[in-house]
């Protein structure tokens, strides 16, 4: 695909992309590639992403996926009701003296997360412990200082397994309202973002990220699954509408905080089953990549679909919120609830590709890492 092609693919969605997530039963908006029978052709397309592929007649027309935006294919693709990866089914171990990332940790009042990587803070060089909001501040509900428990609270974690204190994160925007006390920034970072090692291609060239594609998005399609649909609720149109009136976004582009250890010689540089990090790769369709977490431990997968605008259910203290995510990047499915906070690394290098934090029963969600790095001041 030629970047003129791809600049245009881009602009369709970025026209559409409100009209088409106010409709039913649509939960995001990305680009790709269209199938055919099941099969994926060189034709690019604004994907829009649904619950569940319902038949023509239990929709309305307004509801309707138009087959072409701004002369741009579109194609629907399944993914389930996406939701914050934060609860599990099965107790992880408490990894003493030493904790390596992948392992079950959390927030004094979550259920269950996973340490996706130790970090070190740009301006101090200070060590510390990546993972998702919902898993190290409950959902901004959270405070400098609660307490990090490893195992997490749902595996057994008491005050006794405290192994860190929430440093920072990133304030995470509902389209219901706020939930806790929205927490000051990180500065902006004058130091620019760590670049991929020399031996990977940067994805400068925009045509990179399209280079080998194989088999994506297969999972993605086909489903007899049936799931509840709860697209965004008028409560969240019309604070999207308020917001766009008043010149604000309601617009998140990463899940992510970091947790300061209580002592950081506990802490293994190492991911389970895939070691040390020595880089980072910009994400592309077709890409193979890896992941270790709490609750489905090593599991591999396929970037399927790039640039996607989803909206993201979250348990709150007041209920269910949903908030919306731009420049996200859908695999097929590798994760379950308590895989959140994982870190997606390249399945032939040791180079981190991104950041988990949601998923479905059809797929799983990330935000590059480029991103999650620059937004919060840290590097490898």
């Amino acid at each position: 695909m030629s970047a003129s092609i791809f600049q245009a693919v881009i602009e369709a969605q970025r026209r559409v992309q409100e009209e088409l997530l106010r409709k039913r039963n649509v939960v995001g908006v990305a680009i790709g590639y269209r199938e055919s029978q099941g099969v994926r052709t060189d034709e690019p397309a604004v994907a829009v992403l649904v619950e569940q592929k319902l038949p023509e007649a239990a929709l309305s027309e307004s509801d309707m996926v138009p087959r072409e935006v701004n002369g741009v294919r579109t194609d629907v693709f399944e993914v389930g009701y996406l939701r914050a990866l934060q609860t599990g089914t099965s107790s992880r171990d408490k990894f003493r003296p030493v904790i390596p990332a992948g392992v079950s940790i959390g927030h004094y009042k979550v259920t269950a997360g996973t340490l996706g990587v130790v970090v070190k803070d740009r301006t101090t060089g200070t060590k510390l412990l990546l993972s998702n909001n919902h898993v190290f501040a409950n959902s901004n509900e959270a405070t400098k200082g609660d307490s990090i428990y490893q195992p997490a609270p749902m595996d057994g974690g008491t005050e006794s397994d405290k192994v860190a204190t929430l440093e920072r994160f990133i304030t995470l925007k509902y389209l219901e309202g706020q939930v806790g006390t929205p927490q000051p920034e990180p500065e902006p970072d004058p130091t620019p973002t760590p670049t991929p090692t020399p031996s990977q291609p940067s994805g400068c060239d925009i045509t990179d990220v399209f280079v080998g594609l194989a088999n994506v998005i297969a999972k993605l399609t086909g489903s007899e699954k049936r799931v509840e649909a709860t697209a965004l609720s008028a409560v969240g149109v019309t604070a999207v509408a308020k917001a766009a009136s008043a010149g604000e976004s309601l617009d998140n582009l990463l899940d992510a905080a970091l947790a300061r250890p209580v002592n950081p010689d506990m802490f293994s540089p190492n991911i389970r089953h895939i070691g040390s990090i020595q880089g980072t790769k910009t994400p592309f369709i077709g890409q193979k990549i890896r992941k270790v977490g709490r609750t489905t431990d090593y599991s591999e997968s396929t970037v399927t679909l790039l640039n996607a605008t989803v909206n993201v259910g979250y348990n709150t203290s007041a209920g269910t919120r949903t908030a919306r995510f731009t420049g996200q990047v859908i695999c097929d499915v590798m994760s379950q609830g308590g895989d959140s906070g994982s870190l997606i690394v390249e399945q032939d290098s040791q180079n981190a590709v991104g950041l988990l934090f949601a998923g479905s029963t059809l797929a799983t969600i990330f935000t590059p890492i480029d991103i999650v790095l620059s937004n919060l001041n840290i590097t490898f």
